[in-house]
């Protein structure tokens, strides 16, 4: 039998601390594999080590724990950590989704403990799809409480004294790439601008650009084809773009009605 593992991710680092120490008595053989400050770090670094759990706190600079758990892939299982989310915890009670409040106590820990146990042994589908739903419900509600930005119909990107204005309808997908983020258009050109995928989904028409992933966005006008792998992952294929994009599966939902 592997060593279970797992990922901390809270921007406040002694509650990082203090969720270690409580786990290596609780759960001595479980592996911290990486620790995180952001939302950034935990998606990269869940992305980099695949744990088995991911204990993401809710509110996080960068990305939230909402929106990291949108890109998590494979058998990484969610527990979502959060001092203040009344509307969040009541939906995590209805989908019997793992959750921990602050401050977390040794009991309350230990009998989350007992369910990630036996779950990191089974088959990630019925938290996955209890997962997905939930976010759904989550990520609306939590983008209503902000005042909705203008559509954007414009992409400035900017190259040594150059400044492009690439217009949204040419774009044919963007895709974050560490501090920068792609833009690939229609025309086969390529333009890099700072501004974040969750910044950028906040600014486009929702109906004309989706995010598949937490670090992609794409334009269904440009949408050729879906392909479904061996192993049950989903695939786009996009006008003017040479490489297929994965769909996380929190928005494989998306495209079950095409």
């Amino acid at each position: 039998m592997t060593t279970p593992t797992a990922l901390i991710a809270d921007d406040e680092p002694h509650l990082v601390r203090h969720l270690q120490q409580q786990l290596a008595q609780l759960w001595p053989e479980l592996h911290i594999v990486a620790t995180a400050r952001n939302g950034l770090e935990a998606a990269q670094a869940i992305a980099t080590h695949a744990p088995d759990l991911a204990f993401l706190d809710i509110r996080m600079p960068g990305l939230t724990g909402l929106e990291v758990a949108q890109g998590v892939e494979g058998r990484t299982r969610v527990v979502f950590v959060t001092a203040y989310d009344e509307f969040a915890v009541q939906a995590f009670d209805q989908a019997a989704l793992d959750y921990l409040l602050k401050p977390v106590t040794a009991e309350r820990l230990g009998r989350c403990v007992q369910r990630l146990r036996a779950a990191v042994q089974a088959a990630p589908d019925e938290p996955d799809a209890r997962l997905a739903q939930t976010l759904r419900r989550l990520l609306p509600a939590a983008a209503a409480a902000q005042p909705a930005p203008a559509r954007l119909r414009w992409i400035r990107a900017s190259a040594g004294e150059v400044t492009h204005q690439v217009g949204v309808d040419e774009v044919v997908c963007f895709q974050a790439d560490d501090k920068y983020t792609c833009v690939h258009t229609a025309s086969g050109r390529e333009h890099l601008i700072r501004t974040p995928i969750t910044e950028l989904a906040a600014q486009l028409d929702p109906d004309q650009f989706w995010q598949v992933h937490r670090a992609t966005l794409v334009n269904l006008a440009f949408l050729d084809s879906t392909r479904r792998d061996e192993a049950s992952r989903l695939w786009l294929r996009l006008r003017g773009l040479a490489q297929e994009l994965p769909v996380s599966r929190a928005y494989v939902h998306l495209f079950k009605a095409m």
